[in-house]
């Protein structure tokens, strides 16, 4: 399979390889003995997690509000 660099620096991954990575938006690029290594990355888990405190209406306030409480109950 052949990929071709553009004149602003892009490159399209062919479908075939592409497809074997669903829901990958992003790539690590780094370069090992001239070559380009691309790795994966998928969404942090810590995305996750603020995605869902932010569907269920807990503020960063509300988190540190109950760190507090549970502090001052360990004493």
């Amino acid at each position: 399979m052949l990929a071709r660099k553009t004149v602003k620096n892009q490159i399209t991954l062919p479908k075939e390889i592409a497809d074997q990575f669903p829901g990958v938006e992003y790539f690590e690029v780094k370069m090992e003995d001239h070559r380009i290594i691309l790795e994966p990355l998928r969404q942090a888990r810590g995305y996750e997690v603020r995605e869902k405190l932010s569907t269920l209406k807990i503020s960063e306030a509300d988190i540190t509000d109950a760190v507090a409480r549970a502090r001052k109950g360990k004493k």
